[in-house]
């Protein structure tokens, strides 16, 4: 429930706290004092679109601040602590708006989009406006007030899950299935590139090994003179080599050592010096036994090399690519030599998902049939108490083709007289009609939701008397199941409320504030007389006044 709602410089607010309590808050006050400002408010801090207007004149930024008690909020608590945002049993949303329109929200400190502070929000409040009954003229909110009604959410919402899966595996059976009157060409394609790619029989990183080789059997003539030279220079020419002139150096170096041990290193460097050349001279001994003239490998690996260069601009891939190229069209023709099996598996895959709808859709068509008397029940049953006694009202569903919303159409048929017949609510019913209708329905849903606290604007616009005060009522019922928050024009329904709040503006040459004042009893005497009406408030205006209070309080 909401616990805590604090505002600043937003609209005609200034600065503005209050505590709703639980059951039945009622909030009153001349037209045109600002009394939407509190919804206008909490919609802000529950992620609506910001307005640069709502930002009082000379102000930095309007900010609105709401907390909320979660702690008999299973979902809203689970949610939380899914994105590790919980804190507890209190949850604060924050909302700031700049003058230039941009607007931030947190959700218990952090920073959070929109879209994740909306989704949060229908978890703690349900806004009811007396426009809300215009969305009775249309089919798909009778579905949905239906499904709240019944607890048919999760239901409602595995039918579309299933029905996506269901014609997502229709539409690739169907892809596979017009593919297939192309497979027989496609085959005799690969079957043609495989043959020359299987002739070539390329291995993995074959082609690396083979620009290698093709370098190094090109360059033999270059390789062996450059090598044969360096050999000589080391080791084996007439004329003095490098092995000889260090084995003289190690001969001075040694008789040098004796003479000062400080050589000693020296000597070793030099000698380390004359072992790596022999090493060296050995290796160039063993590569030159190795390396042959060979025309005929040099042709066979540049034939092999312009064979792959071939097949890879055939395939318009890179060289290094073809071989994985080839490993590809294996895959695609093996597949395509069990495309039966693959549509095989297509077709049941299809087949189970429309099971899985199907049965999903029974059960929400079954949730339906079974809460549909009750919920057409109830509504009559609250409109004849509004006045309304020759109503009828009858929750028709007609079956359909399947869909995400499953096996049928749900509408409200509804007359408002004695002896009509039923027909389509849109129809039928007259704006003030629809109104109590409305009315009913939401009080009637209300009662199954989840949603802790719930908010009405002046959903009793048009009715009076007792009628109002049976709405009143009905409300005030509702506040012993959730907590309650609404706006009212009707001094019957004011009287009912658990608790009651006074909106007024307080002007000056400068600006207009509004001003919230929670009502002691006295003050809701002078208020409820003043509801009732007359320019003056006399004494029997107050009696009367304080008569419906008790009465109501009673």
């Amino acid at each position: 429930m909401l616990t805590h709602l604090n505002v600043l410089n937003f609209a005609t607010v200034d600065s503005l706290e209050l505590e709703p309590g639980a059951g039945l808050t009622v909030i009153t006050g001349e037209t045109g004092a600002g009394k939407s400002v509190i919804i206008d408010a909490l919609g802000l801090a529950l992620g609506e679109r910001a307005d640069s207007a709502v930002v009082r004149p000379d102000s930095d930024r309007a900010e609105v601040q709401a907390t909320f008690d979660i702690r008999h909020n299973p979902a809203a608590r689970a949610w939380l602590a899914e994105r590790e945002l919980d804190d507890g049993d209190d949850c604060m949303l924050r909302r700031t708006v700049r003058p230039d329109g941009r607007s931030r929200a947190w959700i218990n400190g952090s920073p959070m989009p929109l879209q994740e502070v909306r989704a949060l929000g229908e978890m703690l409040i349900s806004v009811h406006s007396q426009h809300e009954h215009q969305a009775l003229l249309r089919r798909d909110a009778h579905r949905d007030l239906l499904d709240s009604f019944a607890s048919a959410g999760e239901a409602a919402s595995a039918v579309r899950q299933h029905w996506r899966s269901w014609q997502a595996a229709r539409r690739a059976h169907e892809a596979a299935l017009s593919q297939s009157r192309e497979q027989h060409e496609r085959e005799e394609l690969l079957r043609f590139q495989l043959e020359e790619l299987d002739a070539l029989a390329l291995q993995d990183n074959e082609l690396a090994t083979l620009e290698t080789e093709q370098k190094r059997l090109g360059s033999a003539e270059d390789l062996i003179r450059l090598c044969q030279q360096s050999l000589s220079l080391l080791f084996d020419h007439d004329e003095g080599t490098v092995n000889d002139q260090l084995g003289q150096a190690l001969s001075w170096l040694g008789d040098a050592s004796h003479e000062d041990g400080t050589l000693a290193g020296v000597l070793g460097s030099v000698e380390s010096a004359r072992l790596q050349v022999e090493a060296a001279a050995d290796d160039l001994r063993h590569y030159l036994d190795r390396l042959d003239i060979d025309p005929e490998r040099l042709a066979q690996v540049e034939e092999r090399l312009s064979q792959v260069y071939t097949l890879a601009r055939k395939h318009r891939v890179r060289p290094e690519e073809l071989y994985q190229r080839h490993q590809q069209l294996r895959e695609e023709a093996h597949t395509l030599a069990h495309y039966d099996d693959h549509l095989a598996g297509l077709e049941a895959a299809e087949t189970a998902a429309r099971t899985e709808y199907e049965s999903a859709a029974r059960l929400l068509s079954d949730k339906r049939r079974s809460k549909g008397p009750e919920l057409a029940s109830g509504v009559v049953s609250h409109l004849k108490a509004l006045g309304m006694r020759g109503a009828r009202l009858e929750v028709m569903l007609t079956p359909c083709d399947p869909g995400a919303d499953g096996n049928e159409i749900v509408e409200f048929l509804f007359t408002a007289n004695t002896g009509q017949p039923l027909r389509p609510l849109a129809k039928v019913a007259s704006g003030g009609e629809l109104s109590r209708v409305s009315l009913a329905i939401q009080v009637i849903c209300a009662r199954v939701l989840t949603v802790p606290c719930l908010v009405f604007d002046e959903v009793d616009v048009g009715v009076g008397g007792g009628v109002a005060e049976i709405v009143g009522r009905l409300l005030r019922e509702l506040g012993s199941h959730a907590q309650v928050l609404c706006i009212t024009h009707q001094p019957q329904v004011a009287a009912l409320g658990h608790q009651h709040w006074h909106v007024h503006k307080k002007q000056n040459r400068k600006n207009t504030q509004t001003r919230i004042a929670t009502l002691a009893h006295d003050d809701r005497t002078s208020e409820l007389a003043r509801m009732l009406g007359g320019v003056e408030m006399t004494d029997s205006t107050l009696a009367h006044a304080r008569e419906m209070l008790e009465k109501a309080q009673a």
